[in-house]
């Protein structure tokens, strides 16, 4: 049973939350079994008059850790949050701070810093340069090899280098960490104006503050025109946004790329949303928000685990875990007798991964902003709003995307008065299509970029 929380002490968690049972790593499902009266230890069976002189119902008993369950991860070994904290190495990331940042919520963020990484050169005219936007758990780290400071390699290299479809040896290739993200850019984690980090207290951030943060950066660089701005789901949010906020702001969008992403988040995403969010405050070891003193093994992996293994659910297609894992059991599990399905161990491998790198409050926060994402608000509807577009935009969608349907991508396309007939990727892995289909995205991408230069 979890406390109820107190007014937040800055720096100190509530030690009073206990979990009944030990984890064993992020995802852990708890594995039970009916034992008949016969096999209960005397001491665990219940006189019957507890019952009301009615038979004694199982008992149930943890069964020992299946095979595939032994290898996980312990997360004793996992910091309270994967989050990037200052004194970490920094890798290939930049800082730059852009000040007080005014909060669509009414709220302000009193000093905000944003990390970044770029990659080619900007050119004297500095009409060179490209923006790309990252997705919910995704960070600045586009394109490189993993390493000090950055734990994965990066998540777009088949995009973004020398002579890839972002041509690093023709274009400035800039990628922000986004506000309220764990990798360097001021969020959750982050230090709040008291010497604590900011945790349950951090505000709402909308996904206009975040483009709003990025606008500072972007005149910090001294840019003043983006020849394309892409995105891909949470990235294509803020890219979409970027249209219009950064006109607004005296800074041109000759072009953007909204791949697989949506004007406004649908109902259904929504409701996908709700057991993640619940999950993550379910942990006990969430405490609130407030658990980045926490000892290693301490912090909210199971319910950040959970999270992750529902989201990733959405990420893929129904096609692809029929064709690749049907119900294979993993190794040698046996279903039957607690063991998992293959299916199981592959979303808990991606909940380990995540809960080691990643920080379950900017989860929270970076998922809220995406469901209260509607560029048509305070600007007449959606359809009002995609009209008001003067860049031109590439839309592309994926197939088999059941977290951004293509007929999200279909709407902007419809609207946008500049926009292209839609782009559909052809792929069994769904939403997480951007990722992979790079044979099909490549191209697409990269003669769009092409066509910018020859329209100027």
């Amino acid at each position: 049973m979890t406390e109820t929380p107190a007014p937040r002490p800055h720096g100190t968690h509530r030690s009073g939350a206990t979990v009944d049972t030990p984890v064993q790593g992020a995802g852990t499902s708890v594995q039970w079994t009916t034992m008949s009266d016969e096999q209960q230890r005397p001491e665990d069976r219940a006189d019957d008059s507890d019952r009301g002189g009615a038979r004694p119902g199982p008992r149930w008993h943890r069964t020992s850790p299946s095979r595939a369950q032994s290898r996980r991860l312990e997360p004793s070994t996992f910091r309270a949050s994967g989050a990037w904290r200052p004194g970490d190495p920094v890798g290939d990331r930049r800082f730059v701070d852009v000040g007080a940042l005014d909060l669509e919520g009414g709220d302000q963020l009193p000093s905000v810093q944003v990390a970044y990484e770029t990659w080619g050169t900007l050119n004297a005219a500095r009409d060179n340069a490209v923006l790309v936007l990252h997705a919910l758990t995704g960070d600045s780290h586009v394109t490189g090899e993993a390493g000090p400071g950055h734990p994965t390699a990066g998540w777009w290299t088949q995009m973004v280098g020398p002579g890839a479809p972002i041509d690093t040896d023709r274009y400035y290739v800039v990628a922000p960490n986004v506000v309220g993200g764990c990798q360097g850019t001021t969020g959750p984690s982050s230090t709040a104006p008291d010497g604590a980090p900011w945790g349950s207290a951090f505000p709402m951030v909308t996904v206009r503050d975040q483009v709003a943060a990025e606008i500072e950066l972007s005149k910090a660089l001294g840019i003043t025109s983006w020849t394309l701005v892409v995105g891909a789901s949470m990235g294509g949010l803020r890219a979409l946004e970027w249209t219009l906020l950064g006109p607004e702001a005296g800074i041109e969008v000759e072009s953007a790329a909204i791949i697989a992403s949506a004007a406004q988040t649908p109902g259904d995403q929504i409701a996908w949303a709700h057991p993640q969010l619940t999950a993550i405050h379910a942990d006990p070891r969430f405490r609130g928000g407030d658990y980045y003193d926490a000892a290693d093994g301490d912090g909210p992996h199971v319910g950040l685990g959970v999270a992750r293994s529902i989201a990733h659910t959405t990420y893929r297609s129904a096609v692809e875990f029929d064709e690749r894992f049907g119900r294979i059991p993993q190794g040698g599990d046996d279903p039957m007798r607690g063991g998992r399905f293959a299916v199981q161990s592959y979303l808990d491998h991606h909940a380990s991964k995540l809960a080691r790198r990643f920080d379950a409050n900017s989860y929270v926060v970076l998922t809220e902003s995406m469901l209260t994402h509607d560029l048509g608000r305070d600007r007449g509807g959606v359809t009002t709003a995609l009209q008001s577009v003067r860049s031109r935009v590439l839309v592309v969608g994926v197939d088999t995307d059941r977290l951004f349907l293509p007929a999200e991508s279909e709407r902007i396309a419809r609207w946008v008065p500049g926009a292209e007939p839609v782009r559909l990727l052809r792929s069994a892995y769904g939403h997480d299509g951007f990722l992979i289909e790079f044979d099909q995205l490549g191209p697409i991408v990269g003669e769009f970029l092409a066509g910018a230069r020859h329209h100027r």
